[in-house]
């Protein structure tokens, strides 16, 4: 107990990335999601306010600050619009993920990326002075975040396998418990060399092993076989996280300006949504090679 708690003090996004196993067990186990989930959220915004205003430094310091509002207004609202078909892709393959616990897991994703954006600042701010280019700018930081984003979607499978694996080893526990004699007749038991024991009755000898170890007792956690259920629960992951890609993408095209073309005025939301943000995007790079 006095180790477990010790790794679960000090900045949470230390935890996440020199302990995670810690934040999974703590998932699993449904303990203290409120505070963890606070952290995450708080962390979550303070590095992507961080960032967006280094994306709105393109512009003007007006830009700057607005953009610091809207991304995490961006990461959050995208959260809120996905959050409910991951929950019910999990019911629906009999995941027993609570909704808090899906939050935590999702939170620790966005966590990931905001801090990872957060550590690419400094580079960018290095090519917004040098370079002052704004369409080189703008490519720059796109790609910053897309790499931050498949780093914490990452984090988000792992989560998810872990959690499969715990509730794996629990129901094959219960099955082998079910199994097992509730009275077994009295017998001698010796043990063998390799550890197991050789239970021995009256004209029986049955070879005994030793109860397999929980899945979070420090270490690698045992492989469970992965059932049909748990295969289209990770397919379907992947779905989700394609939806979650998208509608992400179409919010950013919705909110922006983030980074304000320098040959428009400041606003804080542009009056036209036509087009997408994959066609903006071809355009930009069309415009820096031209």
């Amino acid at each position: 107990m006095v180790p477990r708690m010790a790794s679960e003090k000090g900045l949470i996004i230390e935890r996440i990335l020199r302990d995670r196993d810690s934040i999974w067990r703590q998932v699993v186990e449904d303990r203290g999601l409120g505070k963890m989930t606070g952290s995450l959220f708080l962390t979550s915004v303070l590095c992507l306010a961080a960032y967006g205003a280094v994306l709105g430094a393109s512009h003007s310091w007006l830009q700057a600050g607005s953009s610091a509002v809207k991304l995490p207004v961006l990461f959050l609202a995208t959260l809120v619009i996905c959050l409910p078909t991951l929950y019910l892709f999990n019911l629906i393959f009999g995941a027993r993920l609570g909704m808090l616990q899906a939050i935590a897991l999702i939170m620790v994703c966005i966590t990931v990326i905001s801090v990872l954006a957060l550590a690419f600042a400094p580079i960018s701010l290095f090519f917004l002075i040098t370079a002052n280019n704004y369409e080189f700018f703008k490519l720059l930081n796109v790609a910053i975040l897309v790499l931050a984003a498949i780093v914490g979607l990452r984090f988000l499978t792992s989560g998810m396998s872990r959690l499969n694996e715990y509730q794996a080893a629990v129901a094959a526990q219960r099955a082998a418990e079910e199994i097992a004699p509730t009275s077994p007749a009295p017998a001698l038991v010796a043990a063998s060399s390799d550890g197991a024991g050789l239970v021995q009755s009256p004209g029986v000898a049955v070879l005994t092993r030793p109860a397999p170890p929980a899945l979070f007792l420090g270490g690698s956690p045992r492989p469970a076989a992965v059932s049909d259920g748990q295969q289209a629960s990770k397919t379907l992951l992947y779905i989700w996280i394609l939806l979650f890609g998208f509608v992400g993408t179409q919010l950013a095209w919705t909110l922006r300006p983030f980074f304000g073309s320098p040959d428009e005025p400041f606003q804080i939301f542009r009056s036209s949504i036509s087009g997408t943000f994959y066609a903006d995007i071809f355009r930009t790079i069309g415009n820096l090679f031209s």
